[in-house]
């Protein structure tokens, strides 16, 4: 019952065995239950660890004791909550959707606590060696792009039967539960594919690939291969600023919103038409890409349908991996 080398800490994992005792019904109402001084003796536990496991389950209605006669059952009607710790690297608004559907799938049968790594190895570490035992599902985006090593060695201290990826795949990470993925280097390649005909009344294909501001390098693997495979002429540049030389019979294809504006606006300053001498195809799709132009033209993954996924995998207990549906939005900038 007591594993001591578990995070978990030793009253909690009395009260989870007491509960799934009840689940499994193991433990019926009425029944009686070890006393401190056995439960102490049987598993070497401290009095204090059992005492306060037993206040916790009289705290929840889930023992009672009996003056004299010891501690017994009291409900079994038990429905708990599923607990789930939420690792994203970042907030923004695609990961505001993932998470709205998520909890919104989950419902009342689970509580979610979110947390945010920031890209950092060893804030990751940290957040998780401190709820290691404390949560039913750990989910996570595994977005490292330095100290990758240690972020490994941290999610394989999770255990696989708790552990779902969120939005990036990890091969090397053989057992986990499940994972809701984005194949980044081969949905930028098929999604430009689709895109192909529009793309061919452009001379020269630019990647706007920010430096500061970590994505995935797959991205960046998966344009070059669609540019070599077609023969287009390429380029990857870090930012579209003021002084971004900007010419007719150039494509491009733009990951922040911070960069779409700026070329947005560039066009406008130059006389430029947009879809017709300047082509834009925007990363993620959003409302206001919808109208914006008339429409920009969006490669995307769909984030309700990730979060709404991953949900469905705890709550039906299905162990597997699911590539997350990828497309292209034909609009009026290209």
């Amino acid at each position: 019952m007591i594993e001591f080398e578990d995070a978990n800490p030793k009253y909690l994992q009395i009260v989870d065995a007491v509960i799934d005792a009840i689940r499994t019904r193991k433990l019926h109402r009425g029944q009686r239950v070890p006393s401190i001084n056995e439960l102490s003796e049987e598993f070497l536990l401290s009095r204090d660890t059992v005492e306060k496991a037993y206040r916790e389950l009289r705290r929840r209605g889930i023992i009672t004791s009996v003056k004299g006669k010891g501690y017994f059952i009291n409900r079994t009607d038990i429905q708990s909550q599923l607990r789930v710790m939420l690792l994203f690297n970042k907030i923004s608004n695609y990961k505001k959707q993932i998470y709205n559907s998520f909890v919104r799938t989950l419902g009342e049968s689970a509580k979610v606590d979110l947390y945010i790594h920031h890209f950092n190895a060893h804030i990751f570490e940290s957040l998780v060696q401190n709820a290691l035992g404390l949560y039913d599902y750990y989910v996570v985006m595994p977005h490292f792009y330095e100290d990758t090593e240690l972020a490994l060695q941290v999610l394989q201290q999770i255990p696989p039967e708790k552990l779902i990826l969120l939005d990036r795949n990890l091969p090397q990470l053989k057992s986990v539960f499940g994972a809701v993925y984005q194949d980044f280097e081969m949905d930028i390649c098929h999604a430009l594919y689709e895109a192909e005909d529009m793309l061919r009344r452009y001379q020269e294909l630019i990647l706007v690939f920010p430096e500061i501001i970590p994505y995935p390098p797959e991205i960046m693997r998966g344009f070059k291969r669609f540019c070599l495979e077609t023969n287009f002429d390429f380029d990857i540049i870090r930012e579209i600023s003021s002084h971004t030389p900007v010419q007719k019979g150039e494509a491009y294809v733009v990951i922040e919103e911070t960069d779409l504006v700026n070329l947005i606006k560039l066009c406008r300053s130059q006389g430029l038409q947009i879809g017709k001498d300047i082509g834009i195809i925007s990363y993620n799709e959003t409302p206001l890409k919808e109208i914006l132009l008339d429409g920009i033209t969006v490669i995307t993954t769909d984030h309700e349908q990730m979060g709404r996924l991953a949900a469905q995998i705890i709550l039906e207990k299905r162990e597997q991996r699911i590539k997350n549906t990828f497309h292209l939005i034909r609009r009026n900038s290209l």
